[in-house]
């Protein structure tokens, strides 16, 4: 559940605009490159991915509803949120259009009738 009313919530628009302020007021805009910042997201997403490393799913699962776990998971997150919105601006892409394309041809390679209930790719049903 959010923490504030839906018509406050950030837009991915004014989380950029924020997230470029920010940036900009620090001149770190030198240092943000398409590249660079590419490889910033994936070493974030990293630090997600090592959140469950060495840990049975079910563990993971449970630990993930612990108040601290949670905190660092939603962390974690923001962080590789924050770094794709740089990625997305860099790059001049418009993330919910994009996203919205993506599902579109989702939906186009996986039809319900042949991907309910099975993870095979696309390629394979």
């Amino acid at each position: 559940m959010p923490d504030q009313p839906l018509a406050q919530m950030p837009t991915l628009e004014t989380l950029t605009q924020r997230l470029i302020e920010f940036r900009d007021a620090r001149d770190w805009r030198q240092f943000h490159s398409l590249k660079d910042l590419i490889l910033s997201l994936s070493l974030e997403a990293s630090e997600l991915v090592e959140l469950t490393q060495w840990k049975p799913e079910q563990q993971f699962e449970a630990e993930a509803a612990d108040a601290k776990m949670k905190q660092r998971l939603r962390e974690e997150c923001a962080d590789v949120l924050l770094y794709l919105l740089l990625v997305a601006e860099r790059a001049d892409i418009d993330l919910c259009q994009a996203a919205a394309d993506k599902i579109d041809a989702n939906d186009r390679k996986y039809p319900v009738e042949k991907s309910r209930g099975t993870s095979a790719k696309y390629t394979e049903l």
